[in-house]
């Protein structure tokens, strides 16, 4: 990233936190005629240029991985990609034409974040085909007819469109000339009735109101524009944002009437008598429309937004949030017994989200959250080598293959949908899942109020940037969560302030040694971050984080344990085997878009799953965190483990699947104790457990 570009956008984000920023209106942003440009709220933590921070360590190794698994390799092969509409193909899932602009979502920050110059080689070759075939209106896309035209999948391509011109600056007036022709016309088509957004008669491109629920997600790249490159062009991008907003609540899909206490639903089965849209209840578009709110208050200055914002993130922590982190929907939501499913879109929709959210809300939780999702829901669905993914995971799932029968505890979701496969049910989170870590890394560091740099979320990276005429280079060497260290080496031509965050997990005992070499405990602010004062040269920072098994109670006597941000699950001898890969329809995939990688993988339990456990005897076994196995993400990989008494129960089953679990166990066995490891690394799982007394167990 040219460090000009960098200096731009910093020199501008010091001008907003000195002040200069336009007075804030309380009554909501003015109409365009009532000043001269309107201002857009700024986050409290900024982000850096797509391609300024660089993984380190075991999550590049993680990302390697996905670039070489079925991420990298979905353009060379995958029907829904390599034969898409968008760059001249015929293969489309649904008629939301959405599979590709997905996939470049994901796969431009992969390409970036690890310089990679094959990903960035695909990345470019489909942008240059889709802008090169720009049509003589400004339309962006295949479609040729107003009735085939539908915005919704605009949205996630203007959002690569957006990343790829932060980070090669080479291509970012192509990129802005196109968005302008693209934003003049869908300006129009707003304006014309919300053509586009709301399918009427006779047309055919979102039946079911998926763009109408995701209206806002146009807003980032929008945003962007509009701070970065207006082009005199202001009012028409402030207006076809405001349009969109008017557009969604018109079709019933405005999510400021949800994310309300006592409107949002503590549990909801079918048949459903609620005051809102089903889809309001879909997992993915929920994770999404946690977004919603910020996306208007940035334009309207309306404070109360932001408060809904914490507002709606508390209701679904409440009643929907799954132990991993992510929502507990298939696709819709119900309740949260641990027979129910979680998407995979969610969970990587829910790990930018929370990290989005957090840059405007600063709450500590919030960056948890993000972390949770990210090492627990995320990697639980995705095989070690990422060349197949899960369509849901369940918190208890003995076993992954295709269910013998209905699957009635799913909403809607088939009977593959357990399975890690290519295509286990709907081929979105075959495209849509690759953008959870890249997303992550390029929001693991921030700028702050103050002008300094905060490490927020905790993996390996690093950044190197420029405060002003100030160069400063951040890396940060860890191998947390598995280990409970982190180092840092600041290289820097003058002071600054350097934050680290604490996780609120960590104990008050934790330790940072600061340069000099001072140690001392942890004293973070409200807002969880240790502040520390970087003077000019070469300086070290260590951290060092303690804390201790956490039990999360839930209903019927049940709990599960987390220690860090790992949530933990039985340790699962289990059998693998390999099976060709099955549609989402059902049918067989054509050989053209499988490779010798593409299986559904039936995984079934060689050891005990059916047990209790005592929440009072716990033990942390770790071994030695200096050097982590690769993939991590593997039963059995990762150093740390928990030992937890436990007996064997009678545990029934339903629908081909442990049932709920039971109200009051029988015991079957001797208590023993069981072996527990990260629930990303056992991809079969036993996290969500009854809890018995028993007698002293040797851990």
């Amino acid at each position: 990233m040219a460090t000009s570009f960098i200096a731009k956008a910093v020199t501008a984000f010091l001008l907003i936190t000195a002040g200069f920023a336009l007075p804030h209106d309380s009554q909501g942003a003015k109409s365009f005629q009532a000043r001269d440009k309107p201002d857009l709220v700024q986050p409290v933590y900024q982000t850096f240029p797509l391609g300024t921070i660089k993984p380190r360590g075991w999550f590049r190794d993680q990302l390697q991985l996905e670039a070489n698994g079925l991420a990298g390799n979905l353009y060379n092969f995958y029907r829904f990609v390599q034969d898409s509409m968008w760059i001249g193909g015929s293969s489309e899932y649904s008629v939301l034409h959405e599979s590709s602009p997905y996939w470049f979502n994901g796969l431009v920050p992969l390409a970036f974040g690890l310089d990679d110059a094959g990903l960035k080689k695909q990345v470019y070759s489909y942008m240059d085909y889709v802008l090169d075939h720009q049509q003589s209106d400004g339309w962006l896309g295949p479609e040729t007819t107003p009735e085939s035209r539908g915005l919704w999948a605009r949205c996630y391509f203007l959002v690569g469109l957006m990343q790829y011109a932060q980070a090669d600056p080479s291509q970012t007036d192509r990129i802005v000339d196109s968005m302008h022709r693209y934003i003049q016309l869908a300006h129009s088509m707003l304006k014309d009735n919300f053509t586009g957004l709301i399918q009427k008669d006779g047309q055919d491109f979102d039946g079911d109101g998926f763009g109408a629920m995701r209206a806002h997600e146009m807003h980032i790249p929008l945003q962007w524009l509009y701070e970065q490159h207006p082009r005199n062009n202001s009012q028409v991008i402030w207006e076809t944002m405001e349009l969109m907003i008017e557009g969604g609540a018109q079709a019933n899909s405005d999510w400021r009437k949800y994310w309300v206490k006592g409107v949002y639903p503590e549990v909801t089965y079918t048949p459903r008598n609620e005051p809102f849209k089903n889809l309001f209840n879909h997992g993915v578009n929920m994770a999404e429309g946690l977004r919603y709110p910020l996306a208007i208050y940035r334009m309207s200055h309306d404070e109360a937004l932001k408060t809904q914002t914490r507002t709606a993130v508390d209701l679904l922590a409440q009643y929907h949030k799954s132990l991993a982190g992510t929502i507990v929907g298939d696709e819709f939501i119900t309740d949260l017994n641990p027979i129910r499913g979680a998407e995979l879109c969610t969970a990587a929709e829910m790990t930018f989200s929370m990290a989005y959210i957090y840059q405007y809300l600063g709450d500590n939780d919030l960056a948890d959250w993000a972390e949770q999702v990210a090492f627990n829901a995320v990697p639980g669905s995705i095989f070690p080598d990422w060349w197949s993914h899960q369509y849901v995971q369940q918190e208890n799932q003995p076993w992954s293959r295709n269910l013998s029968v209905s699957p009635g505890m799913w909403v809607n979701v088939g009977s593959h949908g357990n399975v890690f496969g290519l295509e286990p049910n709907y081929p979105c989170c075959t495209v849509n899942h690759p953008q959870a870590y890249p997303k992550f890394l390029a929001n693991s560091f921030t700028l702050t109020e103050d002008g300094g740099i905060a490490h927020v979320h905790l993996i390996p990276g690093s950044v190197a940037t420029s405060l002003g005429n100030n160069k400063v280079t951040i890396q940060a060497d860890t191998n947390y969560p598995f280990g409970m260290n982190i180092r840092y080496t600041i290289t820097s031509f003058s002071d600054f302030s350097f934050y680290v965050r604490i996780p609120g997990w960590a104990d008050k005992s934790s330790t940072i040694t600061l340069p000099g070499g001072k140690t001392t405990q942890i004293s973070p602010s409200d807002q969880g971050l240790q502040k520390v004062d970087v003077g000019r040269g070469i300086n070290f920072v260590s951290v060092n984080f303690n804390t201790e098994p956490r039990v999360v109670t839930r209903a019927n006597n049940t709990a599960a344990i987390y220690y860090g941000p790992l949530l933990y699950s039985l340790y699962i001898e289990a059998d693998v085997s390999d099976t060709p890969p099955v549609a989402f329809s059902g049918d067989t995939i054509p050989s053209a878009s499988t490779t010798s990688h593409t299986h559904d993988h039936v995984i079934e339990p060689a050891s005990t799953w059916n047990i209790a456990i005592d929440t009072s005897q716990i033990k942390v076994a770790q071994a030695d965190v200096s050097t982590l196995s690769n993939p991590i993400w593997d039963l059995g990989a990762p150093p740390n483990e928990l030992r937890v008494a436990a007996v064997e129960i009678d545990w029934p089953l339903e629908y081909d699947t442990a049932a709920d679990p039971p109200l009051e166990p029988k015991i079957i066995g001797k208590p023993f104790s069981a072996r527990f490891v990260p629930f990303g690394s056992a991809k079969i799982h036993m996290a969500h457990l009854p809890v018995v007394e028993m007698a002293k167990v040797e851990l």
